[in-house]
């Protein structure tokens, strides 16, 4: 039942029959009772007093006492100023406990036949990933989860930077320096290799820099006429033209990046359905310019440059192709948008990506949409904020980012060390206690990343994260286990805690109820977690939810409780706490373990 629901649609009645006035249901709404107050639902009265024509208290009276009238589930009701409180019966809340245990798809909603396409990571072939990277994928991943959940379709891409000046460098280095390097005679992952050599090839073209502006040239003369900066120039210009050893190189270097990217995904536990390559794309999108300038979206300019004009949308003129008929980042992004379309026909398009682009996708959406684009009131960018450390900001190019597997490693070790200490591994096998600190260490740095909204900048504070009290992964994940243990003993002592042995049962406490009333609300945060992209509703929601569940772990007895019925109920619910807790923390790509 959607007690929400009813209400309103009684509330709506209400306004009819006492004061001959239509109030659709669709204009009312209702919030949680705040603790300090009794009731379970609250309906604002304020809104709605020149309707009513009393005041605050009398409107709340007659309304309270309309519902309680006509639905035999309000148990009660209570006014304070403007706030009119409604309490549900005791009855109610164990038929809907009851209800969620029979549900054979809880948690997860209807297909609603809409497909979604959720890009994210969009690595660069000249690095490894770093903590940054770790926030945008464990980012897409939860939010493709989230849809998945929510009954959408959704294919997770990955679009990779695998061309370009950028890559250019590293390879210009590579030449210079390597003398046949590779990763098996190095020791060292793909990904690390290359970027090994980005990183010289900063230092060695900041130094040709100072040579070249201690013999006179001015600094922005010696950017552009350092020789490594020259080479990498004219290395772009030789692979666009399919020079066999250019071309050779950048496939041999970005072979050993993929396979160290490969390992990384693995460790994060994400994944991809289709991968995309700007080798591929890069030159898309020019006969999208050539459409739009027949439709008029477009126009020219005297030295051939190709512009679209976004002055009604709030923003300037944009350069969509070169006067050379080269393109730009936003040529091929509109080329991409359209392939991945024609390769999936999606509805909606979700791009997971820095808010260092909030202009840039601004102006891509708006184009799309400018051209009549099916899929362009879809388009979405999931913008979210960087993460720093306690020590400040990462620079790629100088070699001080945090490199995502030391990273993860870190955590991992962090989580053995602070784990021993406590002494939770009583009885683990070696090989279950490597499972556990990698359960915890990664649980711990995801759940940090994911609990605060994507919008906002953070800081990570890698000792917080792995915390066993708090906001935490490690909190959450050791509630579950407790829950699993409270579980295995019920089987030992062959306690029945089906459904059906709950039926008849007439009372139970506040403490449990709030639990019922944090279990019949996670498929509405499932909902809104959707609605806002943002993993942090059900980071929330699941340390709220394990926050309830220990208060009633310690207020009320299980095994001790000499009623058989409230026993097995009380079994019953931590069941479901626990399937709850799992179910939330695998869609941000947590494990949960069994025991700690």
């Amino acid at each position: 039942m959607d007690i929400e629901n009813e209400l309103i649609q009684h509330i709506s009645y209400a306004f009819k029959s006492l004061f001959n006035h239509e109030v659709s249901p669709d204009d009312l709404a209702l919030q949680p009772t705040r603790k300090e107050f009794e009731g379970n639902y609250t309906f604002v009265l304020f809104p709605y007093l020149k309707v009513t024509r009393l005041s605050p208290e009398e409107s709340g009276k007659k309304l309270g006492a309309f519902l309680q009238q006509e639905l035999p589930f309000v148990s009660g009701f209570n006014v304070i100023k403007g706030f009119l409180n409604i309490s549900l019966s005791e009855s109610h809340w164990i038929q809907v406990f009851n209800d969620i245990l029979r549900q054979q798809d809880f948690g997860r909603l209807p297909a609603n036949g809409e497909k979604v396409m959720v890009e994210y990571s969009s690595p660069n072939t000249n690095k490894p990933l770093h903590l940054g990277h770790l926030r945008n994928n464990f980012l897409g991943y939860a939010v493709s989860e989230i849809l998945k959940a929510n009954g959408y379709d959704v294919i997770k891409a990955n679009l990779v930077n695998d061309r370009g000046i950028h890559i250019c460098k590293s390879m210009v280095a590579y030449q210079h320096l390597a003398n046949g390097e590779t990763p098996e005679s190095s020791g060292l992952k793909g990904d690390h290799l290359a970027g090994k050599y980005y990183v010289l090839f900063d230092r060695e073209y900041k130094r040709q820099q100072e040579e070249l502006v201690l013999a006179g040239m001015d600094n922005e003369e010696a950017k552009k006429n350092a020789p490594w900066m020259l080479e990498a120039q004219k290395m772009l210009i030789l692979w666009e033209k399919g020079d066999p050893e250019v071309v050779s190189l950048w496939k041999t270097m970005n072979s050993w990046v993929y396979a160290g990217f490969e390992q990384t995904y693995r460790k994060m536990g994400v994944d991809f359905d289709k991968m995309y390559y700007e080798s591929d794309t890069y030159l898309l999108g020019k006969d999208i310019v050539a459409e739009g300038l027949e439709k008029g979206v477009f126009f020219k300019k005297e030295n051939g440059s190709v512009w679209v004009d976004l002055s009604e949308e709030g923003q300037d003129e944009k350069l969509v192709l070169r006067g050379d008929g080269t393109s730009v980042y936003i040529t091929q992004d509109m080329g991409t948008a359209d392939l991945k379309y024609r390769d999936y026909q999606i509805s909606r398009s979700v791009y997971v990506v820095g808010n260092e682009q909030d202009y840039h996708f601004d102006v891509l959406f708006n184009i799309m949409r400018k051209l009549g684009r099916p899929y362009g009131a879809g388009l979405y960018h999931l913008s979210y904020g960087m993460v720093d450390l306690p020590s400040g900001r990462m620079k790629s190019r100088e070699g001080t980012v945090v490199d995502a597997d030391d990273l993860m490693q870190e955590m991992v070790d962090t989580a053995r060390l602070h784990t021993q200490e406590l002494g939770k591994i009583d009885g683990f096998s070696q090989e279950e206690a490597e499972a556990l600190y990698e359960d915890l260490g990664l649980g711990a740095l995801k759940y940090f990343l994911l609990k605060v909204d994507p919008k906002k900048r953070m800081l990570f504070n890698p000792e917080e994260s792995i915390e066993f009290q708090g906001n935490t992964g490690p909190f959450i994940q050791y509630t579950h286990a407790r829950i699993s243990a409270i579980l295995r003993k019920a089987d030992q002592i062959g306690l029945d805690y089906t459904v059906d042995s709950l039926e008849g049962l007439e009372y139970i406490g506040e403490t449990e109820k709030n639990l019922i009333i944090l279990l019949h609300d996670y498929e509405k945060k499932l909902t809104t977690a959707a609605q806002e992209y943002a993993p942090s509703v059900i980071a929330q929601y699941l340390f709220d939810l394990s926050k309830e569940y220990n208060r009633f772990y310690a207020e009320l007895p299980i095994f001790s409780e000499t009623k058989g019925q409230l026993q097995s109920f009380r079994v019953a619910l931590s069941k479901q706490v626990a399937k709850t807790i799992r179910i939330g923390m695998k869609l941000l790509g947590i494990h949960v373990p069994e025991k700690m």
